[in-house]
């Protein structure tokens, strides 16, 4: 993916918070070269990998399968002691043509919120015991304290204000309705883990090999630079 597609990504990332009144924390601000002097005072947001996330999934096609992500808070299963948060939070803009791929975690459970924009479809269905797609089992879905069941690979649509529960190994995929427009989504989840907690069906890359066509505008959450001392 190139570096200026990123760029142009997250500055649209901005613009869509904005938009909806959803303010950002401090460390979403820094640019690039803000980092090579921040000290260890910021190492939960190195750690718990807060901040931008733009993929393309390993596809170079960001425009028709991709997503923009802001993780807000987090914690660290593997620092525990040092990071206790057991809760995410993050902001995440598909826009109107855009696909996220199908997958479930094992270990997060999360609720999507639909914080404003157009209407998103998340398409769900059971995993079988070898962790494959259940095509035909009926899903039982929680929308805002509303229980129902739909058939398998039902498309749940979510207006502006409404939410899904997505259990551990709930497969679910994310669009936008056609003529809806780009959609700002919220997460409130268990702790996140993007490099472990991951199961694409199919496989997909997590994070993207990135062309470095131009300056980065903002570092990555993947990509920051250790403390200076």
């Amino acid at each position: 993916m190139k570096r200026s597609r990123i760029n142009k990504a997250i500055k649209e990332l901005e613009y869509m918070c904005e938009k909806h009144c959803c303010y950002l924390p401090p460390f979403c601000k820094f640019s690039a070269k803000d980092w090579d002097s921040i000290g260890s005072e910021y190492d939960e947001v190195r750690d718990c990998m807060l901040g931008f996330d733009i993929t393309d999934y390993g596809r170079d096609d960001f425009e028709n399968f991709g997503f923009a992500l802001i993780t807000i808070r987090n914690g660290n299963r593997l620092m525990k002691d040092k990071y206790p948060k057991v809760y995410a939070e993050k902001l995440l803009m598909l826009k109107e043509g855009q696909y996220a791929p199908n997958h479930f975690h094992w270990v997060k459970t999360e609720d999507i919120i639909n914080r404003g924009g157009g209407n998103v479809l998340i398409r769900v269905y059971n995993s079988l015991p070898n962790e494959e797609i259940d095509y035909n089992s009926d899903v039982t879905v929680h929308l805002d304290g509303k229980t129902i069941v739909v058939p398998a690979g039902t498309q749940v649509r979510l207006t502006p204000g409404e939410s899904i529960h997505i259990q551990q190994y709930l497969y679910h995929d994310f669009s936008v309705e056609e003529g809806t427009g780009d959609v700002l989504l919220g997460e409130v989840s268990e702790c996140n883990d993007d490099n472990n907690d991951n199961r694409f069906n199919p496989p997909v890359a997590r994070f993207s090999k990135i062309e470095e066509d131009e300056p980065p505008y903002r570092l990555l959450c993947n990509e920051y630079p250790k403390a200076v001392k």
